[in-house]
Protein backbone atom coordinates (compact mmCIF):
# COMPACT_ATOMS: atom_id res chain seq x y z
CA UNK A 1 0.00 0.00 0.00
CA UNK A 2 1.27 3.11 -0.92
CA UNK A 3 0.58 6.55 0.41
CA UNK A 4 0.28 9.66 -2.07
CA UNK A 5 1.02 13.56 -1.06
CA UNK A 6 -2.20 14.95 -1.30
CA UNK A 7 -1.52 18.68 -3.12
CA UNK A 8 -3.51 21.62 -3.68
CA UNK A 9 -4.63 20.74 -6.87
CA UNK A 10 -5.59 16.87 -6.40
CA UNK A 11 -7.58 18.47 -3.50
CA UNK A 12 -9.44 21.05 -6.07
CA UNK A 13 -9.65 18.03 -8.36
CA UNK A 14 -11.47 15.99 -5.34
CA UNK A 15 -13.89 18.65 -5.11
CA UNK A 16 -12.76 19.77 -1.48
CA UNK A 17 -13.38 23.63 -0.85
CA UNK A 18 -10.22 25.07 0.67
CA UNK A 19 -9.48 28.69 1.92
CA UNK A 20 -7.69 31.41 -0.04
CA UNK A 21 -5.45 33.72 1.42
CA UNK A 22 -5.64 34.02 5.19
CA UNK A 23 -8.72 34.17 6.01
CA UNK A 24 -10.64 32.32 8.47
CA UNK A 25 -8.20 32.52 11.09
CA UNK A 26 -10.32 34.31 13.45
CA UNK A 27 -13.21 31.02 12.96
CA UNK A 28 -10.36 28.78 13.31
CA UNK A 29 -9.56 29.97 16.58
CA UNK A 30 -12.99 30.59 17.75
CA UNK A 31 -13.48 27.01 17.03
CA UNK A 32 -10.40 25.49 19.23
CA UNK A 33 -11.01 27.56 22.15
CA UNK A 34 -15.02 26.20 22.23
CA UNK A 35 -13.89 22.85 21.61
CA UNK A 36 -11.13 22.95 24.73
CA UNK A 37 -13.68 24.75 26.84
CA UNK A 38 -16.32 21.98 25.85
CA UNK A 39 -14.30 19.10 27.55
CA UNK A 40 -13.84 21.22 30.73
CA UNK A 41 -16.03 19.60 33.71
CA UNK A 42 -16.83 23.01 35.51
CA UNK A 43 -17.67 20.63 38.95
CA UNK A 44 -15.04 22.26 40.90
CA UNK A 45 -17.12 23.98 44.03
CA UNK A 46 -15.78 25.37 47.20
CA UNK A 47 -18.60 26.41 50.19
CA UNK A 48 -18.54 29.66 51.47
CA UNK A 49 -19.32 30.81 54.96
CA UNK A 50 -22.91 30.03 54.92
CA UNK A 51 -22.41 26.54 53.36
CA UNK A 52 -19.64 25.32 55.60
CA UNK A 53 -20.81 23.15 58.99
CA UNK A 54 -20.89 25.16 62.36
CA UNK A 55 -22.40 27.02 65.02
CA UNK A 56 -22.83 30.86 63.86
CA UNK A 57 -22.34 31.67 67.86
CA UNK A 58 -20.39 34.56 68.77
CA UNK A 59 -17.36 32.64 70.46
CA UNK A 60 -15.97 35.28 72.98
CA UNK A 61 -17.16 38.70 73.87
CA UNK A 62 -16.39 41.83 71.66
CA UNK A 63 -14.04 43.01 74.38
CA UNK A 64 -12.24 42.64 77.25
CA UNK A 65 -10.83 39.29 76.21
CA UNK A 66 -7.41 40.37 74.73
CA UNK A 67 -8.47 38.68 71.46
CA UNK A 68 -9.15 39.83 68.05
CA UNK A 69 -12.75 40.66 67.31
CA UNK A 70 -14.56 37.15 66.11
CA UNK A 71 -18.19 36.95 65.30
CA UNK A 72 -18.56 33.07 63.20
CA UNK A 73 -16.06 29.89 63.99
CA UNK A 74 -17.18 29.20 60.18
CA UNK A 75 -15.30 32.97 59.44
CA UNK A 76 -12.79 32.59 55.98
CA UNK A 77 -9.83 33.56 58.59
CA UNK A 78 -10.42 30.23 60.49
CA UNK A 79 -9.16 26.84 59.33
CA UNK A 80 -12.37 24.39 58.12
CA UNK A 81 -13.96 27.91 57.35
CA UNK A 82 -15.39 28.85 54.44
CA UNK A 83 -13.37 30.10 51.17
CA UNK A 84 -13.71 33.50 49.83
CA UNK A 85 -14.01 33.38 46.04
CA UNK A 86 -13.45 29.69 45.67
CA UNK A 87 -14.50 28.10 42.58
CA UNK A 88 -17.69 27.43 42.38
CA UNK A 89 -19.92 24.76 39.87
CA UNK A 90 -20.09 25.99 36.57
CA UNK A 91 -20.77 25.58 32.41
CA UNK A 92 -17.70 26.76 30.45
CA UNK A 93 -19.52 24.82 26.81
CA UNK A 94 -19.14 27.30 24.14
CA UNK A 95 -21.91 27.19 21.04
CA UNK A 96 -20.02 27.84 17.69
CA UNK A 97 -22.06 28.33 14.39
CA UNK A 98 -22.17 25.41 12.41
CA UNK A 99 -20.78 27.85 9.95
CA UNK A 100 -17.70 28.83 11.96
CA UNK A 101 -17.35 25.26 12.45
CA UNK A 102 -17.55 24.61 8.41
CA UNK A 103 -14.91 27.22 7.68
CA UNK A 104 -12.92 26.16 10.54
CA UNK A 105 -12.79 22.77 8.65
CA UNK A 106 -11.55 24.09 5.59
CA UNK A 107 -9.26 26.42 7.45
CA UNK A 108 -6.75 23.85 8.96
CA UNK A 109 -7.32 21.17 6.34
CA UNK A 110 -6.00 23.64 3.96
CA UNK A 111 -3.25 24.86 6.19
CA UNK A 112 -2.29 20.53 6.11
CA UNK A 113 -2.34 20.31 2.23
CA UNK A 114 -0.17 23.18 1.95
CA UNK A 115 2.49 22.21 4.49
CA UNK A 116 2.43 18.82 2.67
CA UNK A 117 0.86 17.08 5.58
CA UNK A 118 -1.76 15.06 4.48
CA UNK A 119 -1.09 11.49 2.46
CA UNK A 120 -3.91 9.83 0.56
CA UNK A 121 -4.42 6.19 -0.02
CA UNK A 122 -7.22 3.98 -1.29
CA UNK A 123 -8.08 1.84 2.04
CA UNK A 124 -6.58 1.33 5.02
CA UNK A 125 -7.61 -2.38 7.10
CA UNK A 126 -6.11 -4.46 9.22
CA UNK A 127 -7.52 -8.01 8.32
CA UNK A 128 -5.99 -9.77 11.58
CA UNK A 129 -6.62 -7.50 14.49
CA UNK A 130 -3.32 -7.44 15.26
CA UNK A 131 -1.54 -4.52 16.97
CA UNK A 132 1.64 -5.82 15.17
CA UNK A 133 -0.29 -5.84 12.12
CA UNK A 134 -1.23 -2.24 12.47
CA UNK A 135 2.09 -1.01 13.65
CA UNK A 136 3.41 -2.44 10.17
CA UNK A 137 1.07 -0.94 7.90
CA UNK A 138 1.35 2.54 9.45
CA UNK A 139 5.13 2.47 9.37
CA UNK A 140 4.34 1.45 5.69
CA UNK A 141 2.85 4.40 4.96
CA UNK A 142 5.14 7.01 7.06
CA UNK A 143 7.56 7.53 9.59
CA UNK A 144 6.05 10.72 11.65
CA UNK A 145 5.35 10.42 15.34
CA UNK A 146 1.91 11.25 15.58
CA UNK A 147 -0.42 9.73 12.76
CA UNK A 148 -4.37 10.85 12.02
CA UNK A 149 -5.73 8.17 10.27
CA UNK A 150 -9.17 9.47 8.44
CA UNK A 151 -11.52 6.68 7.10
CA UNK A 152 -15.30 6.19 6.04
CA UNK A 153 -15.33 4.02 8.30
CA UNK A 154 -13.00 1.20 10.15
CA UNK A 155 -14.32 -2.64 10.91
CA UNK A 156 -14.31 -3.74 14.57
CA UNK A 157 -10.65 -5.42 13.11
CA UNK A 158 -9.16 -2.95 12.53
CA UNK A 159 -10.02 -0.81 15.73
CA UNK A 160 -9.01 -4.07 18.15
CA UNK A 161 -5.78 -3.46 16.55
CA UNK A 162 -5.19 -0.16 17.11
CA UNK A 163 -6.42 0.86 20.26
CA UNK A 164 -2.93 -0.31 21.75
CA UNK A 165 -1.04 2.27 20.35
CA UNK A 166 -1.44 5.85 21.40
CA UNK A 167 0.21 8.01 18.30
CA UNK A 168 -2.36 6.98 15.94
CA UNK A 169 -5.43 7.88 15.97
CA UNK A 170 -8.33 6.68 14.12
CA UNK A 171 -11.23 8.76 13.04
CA UNK A 172 -14.00 9.01 10.34
CA UNK A 173 -14.26 11.14 7.91
CA UNK A 174 -17.75 12.38 9.65
CA UNK A 175 -16.13 13.32 12.96
CA UNK A 176 -13.08 14.81 12.20
CA UNK A 177 -12.70 18.46 12.96
CA UNK A 178 -10.28 20.89 13.02
CA UNK A 179 -8.34 20.12 15.99
CA UNK A 180 -7.79 16.90 14.72
CA UNK A 181 -6.07 18.20 12.02
CA UNK A 182 -4.22 20.62 13.44
CA UNK A 183 -3.36 18.08 16.39
CA UNK A 184 -1.55 15.09 14.35
CA UNK A 185 1.89 15.99 11.91
CA UNK A 186 0.57 13.60 9.55
CA UNK A 187 -2.73 13.39 8.28
CA UNK A 188 -3.76 10.09 6.26
CA UNK A 189 -6.59 10.04 4.65
CA UNK A 190 -8.82 7.24 2.61
CA UNK A 191 -10.24 8.04 -1.12
CA UNK A 192 -13.70 7.43 0.51
CA UNK A 193 -12.75 9.89 3.21
CA UNK A 194 -11.71 12.11 1.00
CA UNK A 195 -15.08 12.25 -0.90
CA UNK A 196 -17.04 13.30 2.49
CA UNK A 197 -14.58 15.91 3.72
CA UNK A 198 -15.46 17.26 0.11
CA UNK A 199 -19.25 17.43 0.83
CA UNK A 200 -18.79 18.56 4.42
CA UNK A 201 -16.26 21.58 2.85
CA UNK A 202 -18.60 22.15 0.29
Amino acid sequence: MSATILSTESAKQANVNLVEGHHGKQALNDTLVAYRANRRQGNANTKNRSEVRGSGKKLWGQKGTGNARMGSKRSPVWSGGGVVFGPRTRDYSVKIPRAIKKLALRTALTARITDGAVLTIPTFAVADGKTKSFIAAVDALSTAKKILIVGQTFDELTFRSARNVQNVQLVSADDVNAEHLLLYPQVIVTTEALETIARRTA
